[in-house]
C-alpha cells in the first residue's frame, strides 16, 4: 500500500469543514478495511440483487418485508401516532415559541412554516378519518385514502426505519468517494453531475426511489451537491427498483415479455437523463450550496492514476468518521425527521391525487392535448391511454392499475412503461423532494413531469411498434 501513502495529498474536507490528512501506517490499514468492510455492508443492503421467494430484490427489501409482516397491524397505529405526534408537536411550537436554539433535532422536526403545518394538519385529519372510517368518501374511500394508509404507509415505515439507520454505510465510509472518482468522466460529460451521483442511481435502480432519493437529499444537506446538481438527481435517478418494474409489469399484463420491458425501461430512463439536465426548469437552478460551500473536489492530481485517488479518497474519507454509536445517533434523529416530515405530507397529497382520480374528471381533463399526440405515433385506445399518463403524477401505481383494463397489449406496454420513466409522483417521491431542502416546488416537478412523459413517450412508442 505505499504507492497510496508516500504521495502528497490534497486535503479532504469531512462534514465540519475541517481540513483531514490521508492517515499513514497503520492506521492507513485500518480505515482501508473499514472502508472495505462498511462499504460492503452498504452495497449488500441497497444495490446487490437477488432472488428471494421468487423475486428478485435487495437485502433492504428483505429486511422490509420481514419487519413489515411482524408488525402486521401494529403499523397502522405506528402511523396514527406519528402523524398525530407530527402535527401536535408543529402546533405546539407555532403557539408556545419555545426556545429550540439548543435543541436542533427538536427544531428541524417540529419547527415548520404555516405551509407545512397546514399539511400535516390535513394529513392528521386525513388519516383518523381513514381510521374511524368517518367522513367524505372522497377521503376514506379503500382506493383513495385506503390507498395511502393500507398500502403505501406499511410498506414505507418499516423501509425507512432500515434505509435510515443503515444509510451511512452506503454514504459515510468512502463508498461515494471511490465510486464518484472512478465514475467522474462519464457522469459529467453525459449528465453534467459528479461522478458520486453513481451511487444514487445504483441505489434506486436496485433498491428503490425514495432510497436513491435519500442518499441525494443527505448529499446536498452536507454541500456534495449543488442546487441544480441535486435536483437534477432527484427528478433524473430517482426511478423505480426492478422488484416494483416486476410488480407493474404484472398488473399491467406484459410480465410476460418483462426482459424487454425493464430494457424499454431502463433505456428510456438514460436516454431522458440526458436530455432533461439540459433544459429548463432543471438546466436554470443555480451552482449554490447548502452550506454555501461546495464539499466535493473530485479532481484527479496528475501524481495520481484514477485508480490510486479514488482508493486514497475513500479510504481518508472513512479515517473521519466518527464513532459507529455517534453515526447511529445521528441517524436516528435522521429517521425521526423523515418519519415526522414526510409521513404526513404523503397522506395530505397522496389521498388528495388518488380522491381527484377516483371521484373528478380533472385527469381527463388534463389529459386531452395529449389523446391527438397519442394518436399520431398510433397508439391503439389512445383515450383511455392519455388519462394513465397523467395520473402517474399522482401515483405510479395509478397507471397500471387504470391501465390494466385497456385490450391492447401494446398500449399497456407503453402506459406501463411510461409510468415507471416519469418518476414525479406526488403520493412518494414529489412529497419526500418538496419535503426536501432541495428547491422545487410543484409547479416545476409537475412540468418535468410532463416533459419526461413525452420524452419518454416517444422512445417507449417506437420500442412498442417494434415488439407489436
Amino acid at each position: 500500500m505505499t504507492n497510496y501513502i508516500n504521495k502528497s495529498q490534497q486535503p479532504l474536507l469531512d462534514d465540519a469543514q475541517e481540513e483531514v490528512q490521508t492517515p499513514q501506517g497503520a492506521q492507513w490499514q485500518s480505515s482501508l478495511w473499514k472502508f472495505i468492510l462498511f462499504s460492503a455492508v452498504g452495497i449488500a443492503l441497497f444495490i446487490l440483487p437477488f432472488e428471494w421467494g421468487g423475486k428478485i430484490t435487495i437485502l433492504l427489501g428483505v429486511l422490509t418485508d420481514t419487519l413489515q409482516a411482524a408488525l402486521g397491524d401494529a403499523v397502522f397505529y405506528i402511523s396514527l401516532a406519528i402523524v398525530s405526534i407530527s402535527f401536535l408537536g408543529a402546533l405546539a411550537v407555532k403557539v408556545l415559541r419555545p426556545n429550540l436554539e439548543n435543541k436542533p433535532a427538536l427544531k428541524n422536526m417540529f419547527d415548520v412554516s404555516w405551509l407545512w403545518l397546514v399539511a400535516r394538519f390535513l394529513g392528521a385529519l386525513f388519516i383518523w378519518m381513514i381510521f374511524l372510517q368517518m367522513g367524505p368518501e372522497f377521503i376514506i374511500n379503500r382506493n383513495t385514502g385506503g390507498v395511502i394508509y393500507q398500502d403505501l404507509i406499511p410498506i414505507l415505515i418499516p423501509l425507512f426505519f432500515f434505509a435510515i439507520l443503515t444509510l451511512p454505510f452506503l454514504t459515510d465510509f468512502g463508498l461515494m468517494e471511490y465510486l464518484g472518482t472512478l465514475a467522474r468522466k462519464v457522469f459529467v460529460k453525459l449528465f453534467k453531475l459528479p461522478g458520486r451521483s453513481a451511487v444514487d442511481a445504483m441505489s434506486s435502480w436496485f433498491g428503490a426511489a425514495s432510497i436513491g432519493l435519500l442518499v441525494t437529499m443527505q448529499q446536498y444537506d452536507k454541500s456534495y451537491y449543488s442546487q441544480r446538481e441535486a435536483a437534477v438527481i432527484a427528478t433524473t435517478f430517482s426511478v423505480t427498483s426492478i422488484a416494483f418494474t416486476y410488480v407493474v409489469a404484472k398488473t399491467i399484463g406484459v410480465d410476460n415479455n418483462f426482459v424487454p420491458f425493464y430494457l424499454t425501461v431502463a433505456l428510456t430512463g438514460f436516454v431522458a437523463a440526458i436530455i432533461m439536465p439540459r433544459l429548463p426548469p432543471l438546466s436554470l437552478k443555480p451552482e449554490t450550496y447548502h452550506s454555501g460551500k461546495s464539499m466535493l473536489d473530485e479532481q484527479i492530481p496528475t501524481n495520481y492514476s484514477t485508480h490510486q485517488w479514488a482508493l486514497n479518497r475513500a479510504v481518508t474519507r472513512a479515517y473521519s468518521m466518527p464513532s459507529l454509536s455517534h453515526v447511529f445517533k445521528s441517524s436516528v434523529v435522521n429517521l425521526f425527521d423523515i418519519y415526522f416530515g414526510l409521513i404526513p405530507v404523503v397522506f395530505a397529497i397522496g389521498t388528495i391525487g388518488l380522491g381527484l382520480s377516483e371521484y373528478t374528471s380533472v385527469f381527463n381533463w388534463l389529459s386531452a392535448p395529449l389523446v391527438p399526440l397519442l394518436e399520431w405515433l398510433q397508439i391503439p385506445e389512445a383515450a383511455a391511454a392519455a388519462p394513465a399518463m397523467v395520473m402517474g403524477f399522482a401515483d405510479m401505481y395509478l397507471p397500471a392499475l387504470v391501465g390494466k383494463s385497456i385490450e391492447s397489449e401494446m398500449t399497456r406496454f407503453i402506459v406501463g412503461a411510461a409510468s415507471i420513466t416519469q418518476i414525479i409522483y406526488m403520493s412518494e417521491v414529489g412529497a419526500l423532494i418538496l419535503k426536501s431542502n432541495i428547491k422545487l416546488n410543484i409547479l416545476e416537478l409537475f412540468l418535468i413531469f410532463i416533459m419526461r412523459t413525452l420524452i419518454s413517450l416517444v422512445i417507449i412508442t417506437s420500442v412498442a411498434h417494434l415488439l407489436y
